[in-house]
């Protein structure tokens, strides 16, 4: 079997996570590995030895991972500040590039990564994992079903109490707590702006126009610090620039409508709040419920009237996604409820066929522009401002692409191998 040779640049916690899905894969093979940090590197090479058997390359220098010429593709999970200028480099040097989540500090940033993948013919995906989340591929094969209707509004976000890993962040040596002391912004936009994005066909016949964003106060984190590090702790007495809650509110080219909240320093339970509302249907993430205006199958009107929350798993049964129904067959693995690795399994078997990732990255400079472009409209107190056609006027008629079938994002494949 011929093995996917790739690297693996930024092994904090969230490039350990990814590999221990992808330590697994027969398919593909750690060469090289690489953090600023020495501990992690030497503890991910003693890791890729023990699962995979190889000692991979270990370096503090990203380029010199680039230099390898046998590898083909490299995943990057570092601080977000570093993900532009990585991408950018990796395409250069001829590597599909596997760039995690996170939002753009500059608007020419989203038009760097764009203008490098056209001029190189090097593909950039975003990687994304919650377009492969159970509940929201199943809002797809509903969507394609017709069973929801036309799609109006939708509503996501990021709500998660990070206040323990913010206020540890220079023991953690994570970048948020730098990111939190000195940006206001919708700083993390795109884990459910990505699977709304794909439901409203965003570079694909529609696009994003203009947004407005507002940020609550910040108070929580200044409290949170005196309460775990001290009254005279430094960071219980600083000023936070990142507001409590941000609201964002999206206008798109098809007249739907898109609102993200960011809520990460407040106490609360986890959730992404997907909410998508059509003209025959709604499902809502927070109560697990999914309301359709049928009534067929073993399904009655009553089940879908919005009395029975928690149903949508239940409603899986029937309507769940293609890929996932084999998911589920198969065994889900680990990694967010399973959806890293079919994320993972996207983009690796993209580079292995030569063929454009599922989520481009024409995708991922609209997804991160979303943070510059709230910084600009809450500075401005909450004044709309323009979202830029990264696509240049193709979303109107997207040229054809050639996929993997099954990890297809904008059609419902008809078959799973």
């Amino acid at each position: 079997m011929k093995k996917l040779k790739i690297g693996i640049i930024g092994l904090g916690g969230r490039g350990r996570g990814l590999s221990i899905n992808i330590v697994d894969m027969d398919d593909v093979e750690v060469v090289a590995v690489c953090d600023e940090y020495e501990d992690r590197v030497e503890h991910m090479q003693n890791y890729v030895k023990e699962h995979m058997g190889n000692t991979p390359i270990g370096t503090k220098d990203y380029k010199e991972v680039l230099a390898i010429d046998e590898i083909e593709a490299v995943i990057i999970s570092t601080s977000w500040e570093a993900h532009v200028e990585i991408a950018v480099a990796a395409m250069r040097a001829g590597k599909y590039v596997g760039m995690e989540v996170g939002g753009a500090y500059a608007i020419e940033d989203c038009w760097k990564l764009v203008r490098t993948s056209e001029e190189t013919g090097v593909p950039c995906m975003l990687l994304e994992n919650c377009c492969y989340g159970q509940m929201e591929m199943m809002c797809l094969n509903l969507l394609d079903q017709g069973l929801l209707g036309e799609i109006v509004h939708c509503e996501g976000g990021y709500h998660h109490d990070l206040r323990e890993e913010i206020i540890n962040g220079n023991e953690k040596r994570h970048y948020r707590l730098r990111n939190y002391i000195m940006r206001c912004c919708e700083n993390y936009p795109t884990h459910q702006l990505g699977p709304i994005c794909k439901l409203l066909n965003i570079n694909n016949g529609n696009r994003m126009v203009s947004l407005i964003s507002v940020a609550s106060k910040s108070a929580s984190l200044r409290e949170y610090a005196a309460k775990k590090r001290g009254a005279d702790d430094p960071l219980a007495n600083i000023q936070y620039a990142q507001g409590d809650v941000v609201t964002t509110i999206i206008r798109c080219a098809g007249g739907e409508t898109i609102t993200l909240t960011l809520d990460t320093t407040l106490p609360r339970v986890y959730s992404r709040g997907l909410i998508v509302s059509g003209t025959q249907g709604c499902y809502h993430e927070d109560n697990h419920s999914l309301y359709l205006d049928i009534n067929e199958g073993k399904y009655t009107g009553d089940e879908f009237n919005g009395k029975a929350p928690g149903n949508a798993y239940e409603c899986a049964e029937l309507y769940n996604h293609p890929l996932w129904k084999q998911y589920l067959k198969d065994g889900v693995k680990y990694g967010h409820d399973g959806m890293d690795y079919l994320m993972l399994r996207a983009f690796f078997e993209s580079v292995a066929a030569k063929v454009d990732p599922p989520i481009d990255v024409y995708d991922a400079a609209a997804w991160m522009s979303i943070s510059s472009l709230s910084e600009d409209s809450i500075a401005m107190g909450g004044l709309p401002v323009p979202v830029p056609d990264f696509t240049s006027g193709k979303w109107i008629k997207p040229k054809a692409k050639k996929y993997v079938e099954k990890y297809r994002l904008d059609i419902i494949p008809e078959e799973i191998d």
